[in-house]
Parts: structure tokens; C-alpha cells; sequence
């Protein structure tokens, strides 16, 4: 009787839970472990009084990369996770009073753009079937397979030039739309993934087409309900999960990794491990003890990193129907307030604000008669603003409530149940978050596929990483395409052997 191959996957997000689940369909005995007293990485959840609060992602946009998880073991995602539409996708509001509904009701999106510049819309539909078209490729095509070697990224080169990947998202919306704040409309969608729309490539447009494909999801109880039930999932193939015991070593002898050791002094030996932890802590202190480590956290230097964000929950003793799900407000400036950002390390007295009302969708997530909030302002990371968060975080917190209060939620502080902030202080130490950035690498041309950590370690054969830090990058869709990338490495290299209803075919596609 042949022995089950073993793995161990560092890290409960959205890209470690998705490899387990991909890997324990697949034959091979998989233990996950977390760190945290709840699974979930940056979707941890927050509850208090009775509100409860989504730490992180939540904007799911593909909906299909999560049920072909259920799939492989013949499940199905409704039986475990309901996803509710949201509508608009957006609300994007200016500081001058410009309100613009991003939606998949094209008619209103049309009229909402001719009212705006008669002339946009014709730029707009061209604009969107770019935007299908490098779905297509960068997405479909390459959004799942690691790039391991410098052959296979030139033979995908080609078409990233046809699509012209060295542009940049806002230089290629532009190209298309005349109105400036139409532009921006059409470009921050790369901000969501911790790009810069006037540096992030221009095959990021495809979030645009992602949308328009599959619309925009949000699970009844929160995104905590859908970790909640990959867990389960898991679990129910006979997956194993160590919670509140992080890794504290990965035990690597010459080019082979053995196992890992937990922060008690549990050590465990595997076939093969995957980290979905941060990539610098991974190197640099899991793999302090070996050469491979050092190497790879000092190459670590050179790399660009996403920003961080500053957010706030709380809870209000009010309803606010009127505000929709998902909201952007934009400041006066936008190009200079991202160049504070990302180049000059500078918090800035204005900003723009993602604000999250899930009670729009789910009235669940907060008491009778009341709603839960999260508004998050970008900002710079640790190595860009060495400033005390312990301080300013309070300034920075009072500054954006005010900014609420005056223009959305009138009456704000009154109302206030509960209220946290979640700093870049946070990332780093609760997330292990290297420079307390958000998002991991920052996804420009020169940090994307081959020029991102790889899928499998060059130098130790049987270690893998998933999640924002390695292809295709952040978001939901993106780590869960990870998953499945770094899976078909893992499955073939271990020779896996499917277990009852599970495909082995279809775990490594």
C-alpha cells in the first residue's frame, strides 16, 4: 500500500486555504497551520457588540475560481458559502459632488458616461474590449501558471507587447477616455490589488473585464462566512488545522526541506511545504538557519513593495440605506496624492477613502437597527514613513471621521457603537508584513510572473509559496489563481494519488 505524501501550508488566507483544499483533494495529507486564533490571514474578522467586521478583502469578483474548489471533490460551494450580488459594484463619489455607479447595467453606465462626455462612450466600449481581451490572456492563460523559468515568460512576451504590458493602467485609460474623472473611474481598480495606476501595467485592466464577467460577490455573514467554509471544506476531505501556533522554523537540510517547528516546540515532517505567510518573513526568519534564507531575504532589498493602508471599523447605533456597499471617495488630487504614496513617503492631509457598509447587503452584520462600517485610506509603508503610528494613527483616524461626518454620515460620532483602527503597525506585527505593506510585492512590469517570487524556491526543491507575494499577486482572484498554479507544481512533483470522489486531474489544472 502506497503512503499518502504529506504537506504542510504555512498560513490560513485565501491562497493557503485554496492549496489545502487543492492538495488534500488531491491524496495528499495536508496540514494547515495558523498563527492567529482564527483562520483567515487578512480576512481575519473583528466582533464586538454585536457588529462584525471583515478585516480585509472584501470585493470578490470571480466567483468560479472559488467553486472549482468544491469541484474537485464534488461539492458544491452553495451547500456550504450563499454569495450575494452587490449592486452598483461602486459608488465613486468626488469631492466636487460628481457621483458616477460603476455596474454591470450597461444601459446606466452608458447614459451615466454620455451625460458626462458624449464623446467617452464610444472610448469606453473600446476600452472594454481591451480590457476583455487582455482578460483573456493575462488572466485566463498565464493567470495560473508558474513562471519558473526565464523561457517560458518570453514565450508569453509576445502578446504582453501586442497589449502593450509596458504601458501603464491609467496611460491606457486615457488612451481611450477624455474626461479626467472618468479616468479615474476607469483606472483605480489596480489600487485594489496595492497598484499604482500610473505605474501598475496596463494588462491590470483586466479587473475591469473580470468584473463585467462574473459581477461583484459578498458572502451572507461576511467574507469571514466564505473562510469559514473553505475551513470546513477542508476539513470534510480530512485535512488537518493547527490553529494559534504559527511556524516558527522550517527545517531544510542542503537543498530539501523537512518539516517545520511551531512556536511550542511542535515539530512536524513533511514531504513538501508552502508558505502563504509574508515572503521576506518567510526567508528571513523562518529560514534564518539556512543558506537559502539569507540569500533570498537579501535580494529581498531591491524589491519594490506595495503601500500600506490605515483602517478604521466601527459601528453606528443608525441605518444608513443610502450609502452603498462599496464606496470610493476620490480627493481633489489624484496623481499627486499617489506619488505622496508610493514615492515620497508622505501621509498627506488629504486623501482617498475606500469605505466598506456590508449592512447594505447583509442587515446581519450589525444589530437591529444599526450598521458596520470599514473606511481604509492608503498610505505609505514603513520604509517610506518612518513616523510612530501609536501617535499619528489617532490624528490620522480623527481627520478621516471628520471628513465622514461632513459629507456622508452626518451625526457620526453620536452614533458611534465601537470603533478600531488597523495601522501599518498592525500589518508588520499581527501579519508578519514586511515594511507593514498591504499587498506584498508591488505589482509593476518588472516584479510580475518570472520577475516575482516564484511558485517552487529555486534553490529548495520541495518549498513552495502561494498567495499576494508570488504569481499572478494580490486579490482574491489572484491568490486563489496562485493556489492552483503552486498546486500543479506540487501535485506533480509529489506524484499525488486522488482519494475517493477527488481528481487529481482536476486539483493540478
Amino acid at each position: 500500500m502506497t503512503t499518502a505524501k504529506t504537506a504542510a501550508v504555512i498560513g490560513s488566507g485565501f491562497g493557503g486555504l485554496a492549496l489545502a483544499i487543492r492538495l488534500q483533494s488531491a491524496g495528499i495529507a495536508t496540514t494547515l497551520i495558523e498563527q492567529r486564533d482564527k483562520p483567515g490571514g487578512r480576512a481575519y474578522v473583528f466582533e464586538d457588540q454585536g457588529f462584525i467586521f471583515d478585516a480585509g478583502p472584501t470585493v470578490i469578483t470571480d466567483p468560479s475560481c472559488l467553486e472549482e474548489l468544491w469541484a474537485l471533490s464534488g461539492r458544491k460551494l452553495s451547500d456550504y458559502v450563499e454569495l450575494m450580488p452587490v449592486t452598483p459594484f461602486y459608488r465613486l463619489m468626488w469631492e466636487n459632488g460628481y457621483v458616477f455607479d460603476y455596474s454591470n447595467d450597461d444601459d446606466a453606465l452608458f447614459a451615466q458616461i454620455k451625460a458626462k462626455n458624449p464623446k467617452d462612450v464610444a472610448g469606453y466600449k473600446r476600452f472594454l474590449e481591451y480590457s476583455e481581451n487582455v482578460f483573456r490572456e493575462g488572466y485566463e492563460k498565464l493567470g495560473h501558471e508558474a513562471f519558473l523559468d526565464f523561457g517560458t515568460m518570453m514565450k508569453a512576451a509576445p502578446q504582453l507587447m501586442r497589449y502593450e504590458a509596458f504601458r501603464s493602467v491609467y496611460s491606457m485609460v486615457s488612451r481611450y477616455i477624455e474626461d479626467p474623472q472618468l479616468r479615474e473611474a476607469f483606472s483605480f481598480h489596480s489600487l485594489l490589488v496595492g497598484g499604482n495606476p500610473f505605474k501598475t501595467s496596463a494588462i491590470y485592466a483586466l479587473i475591469h473585464a473580470l468584473e463585467k464577467k462574473w459581477g461583484v460577490w459578498f458572502p451572507r455573514g461576511g467574507t469571514g462566512a466564505l473562510i469559514r467554509g473553505m475551513v470546513k471544506l477542508f476539513e470534510d476531505l480530512g485535512g488537518t488545522v493547527m490553529m494559534g501556533n504559527g511556524v516558527k522554523a522550517i527545517r531544510a537540510e542542503g537543498a530539501t526541506v523537512t518539516g517545520v517547528t511551531t512556536a511550542d516546540g511542535w515539530s512536524g515532517t513533511f514531504d513538501a511545504v508552502a508558505s502563504n505567510g509574508d515572503i521576506v518573513h518567510t526567508y528571513r526568519d523562518l529560514l534564518a538557519d539556512h543558506p537559502r534564507g539569507r540569500q533570498a531575504a537579501g535580494m529581498m532589498k531591491w524589491k519594490s513593495f506595495s503601500p500600506s493602508l490605515f483602517v478604521i471599523y466601527f459601528g453606528l447605533k443608525r441605518e444608513h440605506p443610502d450609502i452603498r456597499h462599496h464606496t470610493i471617495v476620490f480627493g481633489d488630487r489624484y496623481r499627486e496624492l499617489l506619488d505622496d504614496i508610493y514615492k515620497k513617503g508622505v501621509v498627506a492631509d488629504d486623501f482617498s477613502l475606500y469605505l466598506h457598509h456590508p449592512t447594505a447587503t447583509d442587515p446581519a452584520m450589525a444589530p437591529p437597527g444599526c450598521s458596520a462600517f470599514y473606511v481604509l485610506s492608503p498610505v505609505p509603508h514603513m520604509g517610506k514613513y518612518k513616523g510612530d503610528w501609536a501617535v499619528e494613527g489617532k490624528l490620522y483616524a480623527d481627520r478621516i471621521l471628520d471628513t465622514l461626518e461632513a459629507t456622508m454620515i452626518p451625526g457620526l460620532r453620536n452614533d458611534l457603537v465601537t470603533m478600531r483602527t488597523f495601522t501599518p503597525q498592525d500589518f508588520a506585527v499581527e501579519l508578519n508584513a514586511h515594511l507593514g505593506s498591504a499587498f506584498s510585492l508591488e505589482p509593476v512590469l518588472w516584479q510580475s510572473a518570472f520577475f516575482r517570487t516564484h511558485n517552487r524556491d529555486d534553490v529548495l526543491k520541495n518549498l513552495y509559496f502561494v498567495g499576494a507575494g508570488t504569481h499572478p499577486g494580490a486579490g482574491i482572484p489572484g491568490v486563489v489563481g496562485s493556489a492552483k498554479a503552486t498546486a500543479k507544481l506540487m501535485i506533480a512533483d509529489m506524484g499525488a494519488v486522488g482519494i475517493g470522489h477527488n481528481s487529481v486531474a482536476m486539483a493540478a489544472e
